[in-house]
């Protein structure tokens, strides 16, 4: 087991650190047999992860690791029991690059085509590395990546079949987010794509129960836009406009991938763009910054909206041809818990920090997504002070203000936590948090269970894989148990 570390000013070394980004080419399928602890007899389901499981073609690396090819990890809860599998989403891309040994696509976050400037000026088609997220909703299971559109897999075998074009309703170029929103009281999943240029098209999709796209739109908004993930709430659709410029002449030439042409204005205002279930627009300002991921967010009276968010005064990117695993987190931006307070008569924002640790990945619990929420689940730096790789899971109460931190340092590193209510509970932080953690001391993985109630304490399960997982993006618990035939 991993134990927590006394609080020092640097709590982890570059070189453990470093390990989490080695590839795992092997799909596997077995239970998990090594267990400290006992899992809950009463958690049942599955909890599927993706992320970038392949970061390089033979010996060539890419240049980040957002364009790393997408590999889900399934674990199995049944029966006091858990049963690991992963699977590569076999894009046609990545088996185009597996065939040929070699990479043969520009990443949008930083990798070119060997060849230098010559052999990637004028190409201009991004690799879909459908490495972001995993949904599984009405019955099907979905890799995203939010420039493209969803691959359908089957959620027993993890067999790629398919791009998702909801029965034609979108088109082969067009953009799906990495973070639909599914709304607890009706089973709808709500979701977005953004066609971003000089100015920028905004689409909104809502998906049925059935699994049926039963609504698309489409909303001009001035400018360029980035736009990673939105709050939903049952009578509005937020977005923060972060001010990013994008200079196309270095990309369109060869001479950078399209993320590192990317550049944050430090004196151009935030735009919030707050959009009501008729497509009308309201438009407020704030600080300039960075916007990834959102917590949650929800309506009060008087057209007032509450948004909890992950805020980063500048933008997180890497220089050209910097190698990310060499990266200083002294001179990282470090991303802050934020509650905006948004006034839409008055048209003023309102922001205060909620904690003072560097933090990324959120997670609630589901029935509280565009209602009001107490409890907060997400990774965090062991330390409080300036950036470093996520090590801790912190449990904040936004109410009383109290913080939790269980902390797997100094050779233990964090992906995000995804919450698990406890079946029949009615208390909101009645139920688990689920967090695959990377081991540098034995160069494999774990999957820890934390009691939500007793957040601090120690582990109630540690489930030691035969291998490490690489760093992983986002994932999701669904209740339901399949089949898997063995």
């Amino acid at each position: 087991m991993v134990t927590a570390a006394t609080p020092t000013s640097r709590s982890y070394s570059n070189a453990d650190w470093q390990q989490g980004y080695a590839s795992l080419l092997q799909e596997h399928s077995y239970w998990i047999d090594e267990v400290e602890g006992q899992i809950p007899a009463e958690l049942e389901g599955c909890l599927f992860r993706n992320g970038p499981g392949r970061l390089g073609v033979k010996d060539h690396l890419y240049g980040h690791p957002f364009d790393g090819d997408g590999m889900i990890a399934r674990i199995q809860f049944q029966a006091g029991r858990a049963h690991f599998a992963n699977a590569f989403v076999k894009t046609p891309e990545f088996l185009a690059e597996q065939a040929a040994g070699k990479i043969l696509y520009r990443g949008v976050f930083g990798t070119q085509k060997p060849g230098g400037w010559l052999a990637n000026c004028f190409d201009l088609q991004f690799k879909n590395p459908a490495n972001t997220h995993v949904i599984y909703h009405a019955q099907k299971l979905w890799a995203l990546w939010e420039a493209s559109l969803p691959y359908q897999l089957d959620p027993v075998t993890l067999e790629t079949r398919q791009q998702e074009t909801f029965a034609g309703v979108l088109g082969n170029k067009d953009p799906f987010t990495a973070h639909p929103k599914l709304d607890p009281h009706t089973g709808d999943l709500f979701a977005f794509g953004v066609r971003a240029g000089l100015d920028s098209t905004l689409l909104f999709y809502r998906i049925n129960p059935q699994g049926q796209l039963v609504e698309k739109s489409e909303h001009r908004i001035p400018g360029f836009a980035f736009l990673h993930d939105f709050v939903w709430t049952p009578h509005y659709r937020v977005f923060f406009q972060n001010p990013v410029s994008f200079n196309p002449l270095p990309f369109i030439l060869g001479w950078q991938s399209a993320g590192t042409c990317l550049k944050l204005d430090p004196k151009a205002a935030t735009r919030i763009l707050i959009f009501n279930w008729q497509g009308e627009m309201i438009t407020l300002e704030t600080e300039p910054g960075f916007v990834f991921h959102y917590v949650n967010g929800f309506e009060q009276a008087d057209q007032q909206l509450v948004m909890d968010v992950i805020f980063y005064e500048e933008y997180p990117s890497l220089k050209p041809n910097e190698d990310y695993r060499q990266i200083n987190f002294d001179y990282v931006p470090a991303g802050k818990l934020y509650r905006f307070e948004l006034d839409l008569l008055t048209k003023t924002v309102n922001r205060y920090p909620l904690s003072e640790r560097s933090v990324e990945f959120p997670t609630i619990h589901p029935r509280t997504v565009g209602g009001s929420h107490r409890y907060i689940y997400i990774g965090a730096t062991h330390a409080i002070g300036k950036n470093a790789p996520l090590q801790a899971i912190l449990k904040v109460d936004v109410k009383t203000g109290q913080q939790e931190l269980h902390s797997f340092a100094p050779r233990g590193f964090v992906g995000e936590p995804v919450y698990v209510p406890r079946p029949g509970s009615t208390a909101e932080d009645d139920g688990w948090v689920i967090v695959l953690v990377f081991n540098a001391a034995t160069q494999r993985s774990m999957v820890a269970i934390l009691d939500a109630q007793s957040f601090s304490k120690k582990p109630l399960a540690l489930l030691h894989l035969k291998h490490h997982v690489p760093y992983g993006l986002h994932g999701m618990f669904t209740p339901e148990v399949f089949d898997l035939g063995i």
